[in-house]
């Protein structure tokens, strides 16, 4: 497997640029927060998030909480099974779900 997220499909020309300026051995950081070895740190962990193994499940839906997902996901300009596993990636990643006060 690669360590190259396959993204290139979902972006435009300008945020390619961006992303080989980034990646390119001689892009300097200034100041702060961030440094080269961040920088680098940062740029694993995003391929290793965007490269994580993936298994298939298969889900009932009502059929028209699918339509609007599809409807916002092509808003969005997304596939709607990647709008539908984002959405799951941040409740999963946030160790919530609505509101805590109502147990």
């Amino acid at each position: 497997m690669s360590n190259k997220p396959e993204v290139e499909h979902y972006i435009d020309e300008d945020e390619k640029k961006l992303i080989e300026t980034i990646e390119s051995e001689d892009y300097q950081v200034e100041g702060g927060f961030l440094n080269s070895k961040r920088v680098h740190d940062l740029q694993a962990i995003a391929r290793a998030t965007m490269n994580e193994e993936r298994i298939p499940i298969s889900l009932r839906v009502p059929k028209t909480d699918l339509s609007r997902l599809k409807a916002i996901a092509m808003q969005e300009g997304l596939p709607y099974q990647t709008l539908i596993n984002s959405i799951l990636h941040k409740v999963a990643s946030s160790g919530n779900f609505g509101n805590s006060g109502g147990k």
